[in-house]
């Protein structure tokens, strides 16, 4: 299951919880969110850096390919973060 999925399980949980008075429900769909949502920004981060890397690097060469791939990983990045 992607990590955009364990954030809407964790906030159908914490809701859960909430609506039923189960505080450690609603306190472990909180936990389950926020971990998924932290990685889904690493990895996005994560893709974003390398990007801009490799563009610059494709830019300082000349090799088009490899600025080309570096804009798609950052996109990717940028979407990854968006949710």
């Amino acid at each position: 299951m992607g990590d955009r999925m364990h954030e809407i399980k964790g906030d159908v949980k914490a809701g859960a919880g909430k609506l039923t008075g189960n505080e450690e429900l609603e306190a472990e769909g909180r936990a389950e969110h926020d971990s998924a949502h932290a990685a889904r920004e690493a990895k996005g981060m994560g893709n974003q850096v390398k990007g801009r890397v490799e563009e610059g690097v494709g830019r300082m060469t000349g090799d088009e390919e490899t600025e080309a791939r570096g804009m798609a990983d950052r996109l990717k990045g940028d979407a990854q973060r968006a949710g």
